[in-house]
């Protein structure tokens, strides 16, 4: 059969038998469904909002230094006649213990010499004395003799005016009176000038008495024993040594107490006062007014020391504010001190606080109820709850205090409140949210926390 007949009497009536089914079928089949496109839930961490006590804490870092420093500065020079055996670098010496002796030749020496001045002062008083007896017994005598030498006179004055005697006679007559005249005021002006030299001897006296208590107390000085229990922390005298005046033989310091001056930014302390209930519209920057308000809080510290895996921890107490802010971090320095430096030291186990070692310093305020909650629930300051409706819904709220990895919410929010602490794609509020509840930070937020309220 030809290609042309075969496509006119084959092809086309089934072509054509095709089409008419197809638009029988199109025209007779009831229309497709439509699928109503369905709202798709976000994936998210929740937890359940709960109240715990919660204390406020600042955390800082410093270096230890011992509480009291004692340096035995030599008062006086000498050759160093003695030096205690222990006084080395790192050694504890107890209280009362004899660090270094001068030698005290000089001294008895002085003490020897002012012992001998004393006693040339208190000897010339008494010739002062025993002199003063002779000039006025003497004067006794002289004054005597005046009397009779005037009643002489008179009586050649009388003579002489009656021409009795001569001239000359009258003239030896008034010369013996006035010579008379002259031993009286002699020994009167001797007499005189004795309390002055009294006076004098007496100041003496007490100017060498003076000196030889200043050498007893420079023998005292030559002798330098610890006021307190200490360890050594440097020595630069050795036995048969000149020691100066001023010379620092050995620095030592107190086992008793250690302190941590602990670097806390400005604005974390007022975060601490303030959550201690402290009404400050600024943080006095004055450390006389810190430690005022430091003596009228509870605040409680610790010192931490880090040792790779494992921490030791020492209880410590707020004493003071520095004087100054560091210029450089901004950081208030606030000083710690701690009771149990060297107590409970256990070889290989617990060292003692020693001076130069790095701490970490926790302050701590008095425990506050609040709901606890970590920081990814906050977002611009709005918080992210799910509501009743598993949608989501954004809550303005201001922390009443935020440490560490947490925050903490004392007002609008109500204990039970579900709050999504991952971030949904989108950021919409009312979005559809597919909840898992976090057990695994519940327990990590109460553990943080503290007890339950």
């Amino acid at each position: 059969m030809k290609p042309g007949i075969k496509l006119l009497l084959i092809t086309l009536p089934l072509a054509l038998l095709g089409v008419g089914f197809l638009a029988y079928t199109v025209t007779n089949s009831p229309p497709p469904e439509r699928n109503q496109p369905q709202e798709r839930a976000a994936a998210v961490r929740a937890i359940i909002a709960k109240s715990y006590l919660v204390s406020p804490l600042v955390t800082g870092f410093g270096l230890v230094h011992p509480a009291r420093t004692y340096e035995a500065i030599a008062q006086v020079g000498g050759t160093a006649e003695y030096v205690n055996p222990d006084l080395a670098k790192g050694a504890i010496l107890p209280k009362g213990a004899v660090l270094l002796r001068l030698s005290p030749s000089d001294f008895n020496l002085a003490i020897a010499q002012a012992r001998a001045n004393i006693r040339a002062a208190e000897a010339r008083l008494a010739e002062i004395t025993v002199s003063e007896a002779n000039q006025t017994a003497a004067l006794a005598i002289e004054t005597e003799a005046l009397a009779l030498k005037t009643a002489d006179l008179e009586r050649t004055e009388t003579l002489f005016a009656n021409g009795t005697v001569s001239q000359a006679a009258r003239d030896g007559a008034r010369a013996a009176h006035l010579a008379q005249r002259q031993k009286v005021q002699s020994i009167e002006n001797s007499l005189s000038l004795i309390p002055t030299q009294k006076q004098v001897q007496t100041e003496q006296i007490a100017v060498q008495k003076a000196s030889l208590e200043t050498a007893t107390l420079n023998l005292e000085r030559t002798e330098l024993t610890l006021p307190f229990t200490a360890r050594v922390a440097s020595v630069t005298v050795e036995e048969g040594q000149f020691v100066r005046v001023g010379q620092v033989a050995a620095v030592l310091d107190s086992v008793d107490a250690a302190e941590v001056e602990a670097q806390i930014s400005v604005a974390d302390m007022r975060l601490l006062l303030q959550s201690a209930n402290v009404a400050l519209a600024v943080l006095p920057i004055d450390p006389s007014g810190m430690n005022d308000i430091l003596r009228g809080l509870d605040l409680t510290a610790k010192v931490t020391l880090r040792l790779g895996d494992s921490s030791l921890q020492w209880p410590a107490s707020v004493d003071r504010i520095s004087d100054t802010i560091d210029q450089k971090s901004g950081a208030l320095g606030v000083i710690v001190r701690v009771d149990t430096a060297y107590s409970g030291v256990t070889p290989g186990d617990k060292p003692p606080l020693t001076k130069g070692m790095f701490v970490e310093v926790t302050l701590s305020a008095p425990s506050k109820p609040g709901m606890v909650l970590p920081r990814t629930a906050l977002h611009d300051g709005q918080l992210m709850l799910a509501d009743s409706d598993n949608r989501l819904r954004l809550l303005p709220i201001t922390p009443a205090l935020v440490r560490d990895d947490i925050l903490v919410v004392t007002e609008g929010l109500e204990p039970g409140t579900r709050v999504v602490v991952s971030t949904p794609v989108p950021l919409i509020e009312g979005l559809l949210l597919e909840i898992t509840e976090d057990k695994a930070l519940e327990a990590s937020l109460a553990d943080a926390a503290g007890p339950a309220r």
